[in-house]
């Protein structure tokens, strides 16, 4: 005892102590963090002050200002996250400061308390220095992407309004034959430079053989390869008898391949001669990159538009004659588009001014707006194809749709390239040839889901219709969105900009809800749901079939613990994400307001339901008689109870019906229950003697119970017959039908063994004139009222 009062004696002398030194720590640990966070203030307004100025010149390119705009982003980001520095410690000092109370409004407080307000205040104030500078920081920086932002799309609709001359003005033929020219002379003169040159020789004969060597590979791939590898992948395509689909979608990415790897062979072979120059050498670098669109162009012909295949076979429903036709100008669509980059980027090596560059680009431009409108035009045709036939009616909209656009997007385009918009045209129609190609792979990746899900669900005939298919083709369509965005002009700030929207998360009200704690909540409820699950599994099958419980009240017990897991899952999830619903309290009283008036009756029935498991005037497998329903319930769920009727119907009940009306509960408890067989006897029977046959037929029988013991009733006198009856009390009531059937036919029986007879009703007819119903009687002959005439006269 007395060593354990030396060392309370202890404890409470160091217990200062210890408290100021813990204060000396935490307020170091905060120095520190202040430090750290004010460390890169000089810093920041530096290069603030130098992107103001930047963007108030306006003369920065846009490769500088997309440099200024990445660093802004990382800053960002740092302050982003300086914005949660502190925070368990604030919400720490708040709670105590909310411990204190509000201070009286008369202004009496204890010293103490007010000291200590003060105290905690200060401290808060000291903790969340930080945080308000890392939030106008972070205002600061977003509002300087903003502003690099503006510009840079002003600069980007400047250039795509910007005019020159028209190409039909032949004023300005001449200079682009010049520009022509100059261009072809330079490179020339490139070319004959570096052939001259003794180094470059020597390099040449150094490189010859791997210059043979990739020439051999380009021409093989290029020439040959396709048809070989279409021979090979046709050979193992027919060893497989499932996934035939799936296996040939693979090999057919060979066709794209090969031929690419024949490209990058020729490209660097040229390249290793080493004598092309700048110019033609830009022309060189870009070939497997244009020449990759044409290839593409052609697989997605071969895939999408084959020759010779029935309506109902084809990818997208054409006849022969019009798949034909969408073929070759897919193919035509592939070569227009390499063309015109090409041309691009000759006049981009070439340094062109601005009326060369549009004559120049003219006839490529023209090319490839014809060419996409020619596939426009079949396209819309192929949906005329379709007719009327309601399951393709909205494909075919699409398809109209999408042709009328592809067509509008030509002529438009050439207009604007007449009008001298040539930036104009090559932003509408480039970008409409672009996004047939990806809609076009969209198109066969939802193909591969359906072939796919169709392989491993074993299900050929059905895979179309699933829903699988149909949610992996939307997720296409969502992670599309982006690259049809950079394709119509949009840049890559723009869409990393919406991705740290995104991150950031949306405001309602004064609660802020980002993705990852979506995340989060996600990932908690689902873990939580399966708990919840797993608990009622084994209550179902291990706990509660050993004990003393009914069916029902299992059942009661196993739903109420699913009510209560799931409602603790959303309540440990929302917790765990941080998701503050204060700021949600207004909303959710307007909407409750609403909810209540426009779902009172789904609120009722899940009260009543919750009423049926507590309660349990019925349970699952009772026979039941409601609204005039008769069956077994079935199943208990939180809107309705389903019962099973006897010709094996099912009914849905309400819960509030069952709750508020008269509920017939046959098996409620126990299966006993009474069975009424009524039989009639011809008067003059004697009633002592059926009362003896009833009474053993009854005992007879095994359902019946002999305590009590069944008894006979002679019930009434008849208008026809001596009336009793059997009433019985029964083992299990389910039964009944089947006891009673068995009973009439023991009777019948025996009353045919003892000569009783069952009467049925007759009825006497007695008439008053039967006279009137003599039909054979001769009727005395009818005196004309007239005196007939002579017809002779």
């Amino acid at each position: 005892m007395r060593f354990i009062r030396l060392c309370l004696v202890l404890l409470l002398v160091a217990s200062p102590v210890w408290a100021q030194d813990d204060g000396s720590v935490v307020v170091a640990v905060e120095e520190d963090v202040i430090g750290e966070t004010f460390a890169d203030e000089a810093e920041w307004d530096s290069f603030t002050a130098r992107v103001e100025r930047a963007i108030e010149a306006g003369l920065a390119s846009n490769s500088v200002l997309t440099g200024l705009r990445s660093e802004l982003v990382e800053w960002r980001d740092t302050f982003l996250t300086r914005q949660s520095l502190n925070a368990p410690r604030i919400a720490t000092v708040s709670s105590q400061i909310d411990a204190l109370g509000a201070v009286p409004e008369t202004g009496d407080e204890d010293a103490r308390i007010a000291a200590r307000r003060a105290e905690l205040t200060a401290q808060l104030t000291e903790l969340s220095v930080p945080v308000t500078l890392a939030t106008e920081a972070h205002t600061q920086a977003d509002g300087l992407i903003g502003e690099i932002d503006s510009l840079m799309r002003n600069r980007q609709t400047e250039n795509f309004l910007a005019r020159s001359q028209s190409p039909l003005n032949p004023s300005g033929w001449n200079a682009a034959w010049a520009s022509l020219g100059d261009a072809s002379l330079s490179i020339k003169g490139e070319v004959e430079g570096e052939v001259s040159n003794p180094s470059r020789k020597t390099e040449f004969v150094s490189n010859l053989p791997a210059i043979l060597a990739l020439l051999a590979v380009a021409i093989v791939f290029l020439i040959r390869g396709r048809a070989w590898f279409r021979v090979a992948a046709d050979a193992i395509v027919a060893r497989f008898r499932r996934g035939n689909a799936v296996v040939q979608f693979v090999l057919s990415l060979g066709q794209v391949v090969i031929p690419l790897i024949g490209l990058i062979a020729l490209a660097q072979a040229l390249g290793l001669v080493g004598m092309s120059g700048r110019r033609l050498g830009a022309l060189i670098e870009v070939l497997p990159v244009f020449g990759f669109i044409a290839i593409v162009g052609h697989w997605l012909a071969g895939q999408l538009t084959p020759y010779n295949m029935d309506v109902e076979a084809h990818p997208l429903g054409m006849s022969p004659q019009i798949s034909a036709r969408t073929h070759k100008r897919m193919i035509i669509l592939g070569y227009a588009m390499a063309l015109f980059g090409f041309a691009q980027t000759f006049i981009a090596s070439n340094n062109f001014n601005t009326t060369s560059e549009a004559l120049v680009m003219f006839p490529f431009g023209f090319l490839l707006a014809w060419a996409l409108y020619l596939f426009g035009k079949t396209l819309g045709k192929s949906a005329v194809e379709m007719g009327d036939d309601t399951t393709r009616q909205f494909r075919a909209g699409l398809r109209t749709a999408f042709s009328r656009g592809l067509m509008l997007s030509a002529l438009g385009g050439f207009v604007l390239a007449c009008l001298g918009y040539a930036n104009a045209f090559e932003g509408v129609t480039y970008p409409a040839a672009l996004s047939v190609m990806v809609i076009a792979v969209l198109m066969l990746l939802q193909r591969l889901a359906v072939d796919g899900y169709a392989l491993f669900s074993k299900g050929d005939g059905l895979a179309s219709e699933a829903l699988i298919p149909v949610l992996i083709g939307f997720v296409l369509v969502l992670l599309s969105l982006p690259v049809f965005a950079l394709i119509w002009g949009a840049q890559v700030t723009d869409i990393t900009e919406l991705w740290t929207r995104f991150r950031e998360g949306f405001s309602i009200g004064e609660t802020t809800i980002s993705p990852s704690n979506f995340m989060l909540f996600a990932v908690v409820f689902v873990a939580g749901y399966a708990v919840t699950r797993m608990v009622q599994g084994a209550l179902r099958s291990s706990v509660l079939p050993r004990t003393k419980m009914d069916v029902g009240g299992q059942n009661a017990v196993v739903s109420g613990v699913g009510y209560v897991g799931i409602f603790l899952a959303a309540v440990v999830a929302i917790t765990t994400a941080g998701i503050d619903l204060s700021g949600l309290a207004i909303v959710a009283g307007a909407l409750s307001v609403g909810i209540g008036f426009g779902l009172q009756n789904i609120v009722s029935n899940f009260v009543a339901g919750i009423i049926l498991l507590i309660e349990r005037p019925i349970s699952q497998g009772d026979w039941i008689e409601v609204g005039g329903q008769m069956g077994y319930v079935r199943d208990i769920s939180v809107r309705s109870t389903r019962i099973e009727t006897f010709d094996r119907t099912d009914v849905i009940v309400p819960n509030a019906d069952l709750v508020s009306n008269q509920v017939t509960n046959w098996t409620r408890g126990n299966s006993v229950g009474r069975v009424i067989v009524p039989v009639g006897v011809a008067y003059g029977t004697d009633t002592d003697m059926i009362t003896d046959i009833l009474q053993e037929i009854a005992e007879a029988h095994p359902m019946v119970l002999l305590n009590p013991r069944p008894s006979v009733v002679f019930q009434e006198f008849g208008a026809d017959s001596l009336n009793f009856e059997i009433r019985a009390i029964l083992r299990d009531v389910n039964y009944v039908l089947s006891v009673k059937s068995e009973m009439n036919h023991a009777i019948a029986k025996r009353f045919v063994e003892e000569g009783i007879e069952i009467p049925f009703g007759q009825r006497d007819i007695w008439l008053r004139n039967p006279e009137a119903l003599d039909f054979g009687a001769k009727r005395p002959a009818r005196k004309p009222s007239k005196p007939e005439c002579d017809p002779k006269s």
